[in-house]
């Protein structure tokens, strides 16, 4: 039995063309998704390509502001405390630099030579890694940070925060870091501008003041008229002592009160000053020198035989300008005409035959009573200076703020 089909009609004209025009769309829908994934796939190459030079050169101006933050703690930056005071650090080779002007100073990258890490230029451009001051806006006064104040960052006391800028580039890509920082501030502990385990003879020529003083204080001020204007708060009694204290002749003791005898908790050692335990103060100390440093300054530990607190060696400082610690363990004696900016530590005697200046603070364990008889002896208190001089040499960077910028 055969099966009847029915013919089916030629394909019009019309019919042709409809097909021919989907084939044609087809193709073209299957070329355009051929090209976006194309385009895509090149698209994704670039941001790729883009995000990893951007992270680069994130990196990359982190690694300058490490290098400002170095340049801090190595004292090659001024602490001036001038309020428009800037440095910029140039990736140029020593004796290469731009000149600057009177309020700035021109350093040299200390990175390797052939290597540089592109966070600044070699001449004067806005990409120059710079470090200044946190200041009001007419760039006169400088914010301070000081933890025991509220709020911490203010105009009056603590260590003044520095502003680094720091652009890295990696091909056509760049970051800018601005970062607030200070040096990190230790917890001092200082009982009064001079405080004495044994008794103290203030029998000669002598000014110690108890006030908390500006760092700013002129060398030589010893006189409450010359000091005045650079007193900053009450602060500390002038002389502290776990023995008696007795005073005579031109000696002149001020402070809160101006003197403190008979007292008890004498510190075990210097570390009790700075809120360290023992092993982290000789860790961070250093190697001590058996030798006077001329000038000394920094983090100077002077011991003759190695053996901690037994008092046995004996330095004189005959003048000179010093900041930073002075810890001698054994005697100390001053001739000359000594000016010192910090915290001065004595494990033995102190005997004073010259003029001695000294803004910040001295503490003298001592065998004998401290009889200050000779020369000319002031002791001024200064949180700030013993703060500021020991962080200078011896403390690391504490981060306030990181922002990126464009």
């Amino acid at each position: 039995m055969s099966t009847f089909r029915v013919p089916r009609p030629a394909a019009t004209a019309h019919e042709h063309g409809v097909a021919l025009i989907m084939a044609l769309l087809t193709l073209l829908v299957l070329s355009l998704a051929v090209a976006g994934i194309m385009m895509t796939l090149n698209t994704d190459t670039k941001v790729a390509g883009h995000q990893l030079r951007g992270s680069q050169a994130f990196y990359i101006a982190e690694a300058g502001v490490a290098e400002a933050e170095a340049r801090i703690r190595f004292g090659d930056v001024p602490g001036t405390l001038n309020a428009k005071m800037v440095t910029q650090i140039f990736n140029a080779p020593a004796g290469s630099v731009p000149v600057l002007g009177t309020d700035s100073t021109a350093l040299a990258t200390l990175q390797p030579s052939g290597a540089f890490l592109d966070y600044s230029t070699a001449t004067k451009t806005d990409r120059v890694l710079t470090i200044s001051y946190k200041t009001d806006a007419a760039r006169n006064i400088i914010y301070r940070y000081d933890v025991s104040k509220n709020p911490s960052i203010q105009t009056q006391s603590g260590l003044p925060i520095y502003v680094i800028r720091s652009t890295g580039v990696k091909g056509t890509d760049r970051s800018t870091v601005v970062t607030e920082v200070v040096q990190r501030p230790f917890n001092v502990n200082v009982k009064g501008a001079m405080a004495c385990n044994v008794g103290i003879d203030f029998s000669g020529t002598s000014w110690v003041c108890g006030h908390n003083h500006s760092v700013d204080t002129p060398a030589g001020s010893d006189n409450q008229a010359m000091c005045s204007p650079w007193e900053l708060d009450p602060g500390l009694s002038g002389a502290w002592s776990c023995n008696a204290i007795t005073t005579s002749g031109a000696s002149f003791q001020d402070g809160n009160p101006a003197i403190s005898q008979n007292q008890v908790g004498f510190y075990n050692g210097p570390w009790e000053c700075l809120g360290l335990s023992q092993q982290e103060f000789f860790t961070w100390v250093g190697a001590p020198y058996a030798a006077e440093l001329n000038p000394p300054r920094g983090l100077v530990y002077h011991d003759n035989d190695g053996l901690t607190q037994n008092m046995s060696g004996s330095w004189h400082y005959n003048g000179g300008n010093g900041e930073g610690l002075l810890y001698c363990d054994g005697d100390l004696q001053i001739n000359g005409n000594f000016n010192y900016v910090g915290l001065i530590y004595v494990e033995g005697n102190l005997d004073i035959n010259g003029t001695a200046w000294i803004l910040g603070g001295i503490i003298v364990r001592g065998i004998t009573t401290v009889k200050i008889a000779n020369g000319n002896f002031t002791t001024l208190y200064s949180a700030d200076a013993i703060q500021q001089k020991i962080a200078k040499y011896g403390g690391t960077m504490m981060k306030l703020s990181w922002r990126e910028a464009s």
